[in-house]
């Protein structure tokens, strides 16, 4: 489920579309109240996915958890996505495509378990010693606040299809066409309320893009 692109011409890149996540995840929940009443888990990227999904979890009165996903930055360019890693009892890299052949040597062997480390200490601040919500034979609504290369959410998604939901949805409020697309063999619907064109970066169509702290996640997952 895509909006229609901006008119050919029109550059959307900058245009401001949410006042915040709070306000982005209000909007995706209106769109999401089909699945009311229905066997889901709401699983939220962190840190920016929280406040996105916190909305839609209360208003479908479905679980909410944490999806663990860590962005693989460029060497000297942290922002920029070259790939992800998603955690598990196998962890897996995935590269975006064209990028193998720019990572210098050795620089995932370092990178990767830094990651992951990263991950370990956010699952233990964030969820303690409760365990991870079951999603097996659930339909899982996987949410973050937005997709600029697909790279992250990709890799969450192999992740969790390893773990047998019945359904995989992603929502989210803004995301690139193309990298959606990249999602399409492992998701079994897509909402995204705006695919701006051409696409720079999520947080350009936010007002309020602040980063997200340890604090609020811990709140949002203690309801």
């Amino acid at each position: 489920m895509f909006p229609t692109p901006g008119r050919p011409g029109c550059d959307m890149a900058n245009r401001i579309l949410f006042a915040d996540r709070a306000e982005a995840g209000g909007k995706l929940a209106e769109r999401l109240t089909p699945w009311l009443g229905q066997d889901c888990v709401v699983l939220a990227l962190p840190r920016g996915g929280v406040p996105v999904a916190l909305p839609v979890a209360r208003m479908l009165g479905a679980p909410l958890d944490l999806l663990f996903v860590r962005k693989i930055g460029a060497p000297g360019f942290p922002e920029f996505a070259i790939g992800a890693v998603v955690d598990g009892a196998d962890p897996q890299v995935v590269l975006n495509e064209g990028m193998s052949h720019r990572i210098p040597q050795g620089y995932l062997e370092t990178e990767v378990p830094r990651l992951l480390a990263e991950i370990d200490r956010r699952r233990k601040a964030y969820r303690g010693d409760r365990p991870p919500v079951p999603v097996a034979g659930r339909t899982a609504i996987v949410v973050d606040d937005g997709v600029a290369t697909g790279a992250t959410m990709l890799a969450g998604l192999q992740g969790l299809a390893r773990q047998n939901p019945a359904r995989i949805i992603v929502a989210v409020p803004v995301g690139a066409r193309d990298a959606l697309d990249r999602l399409r063999g492992i998701a079994d619907q897509i909402l995204c309320l705006e695919c701006p064109h051409p696409f720079r970066a999520v947080g350009l169509h936010y007002r309020d893009f602040d980063q997200v702290g340890d604090a609020e996640v811990i709140a949002a997952l203690a309801g």
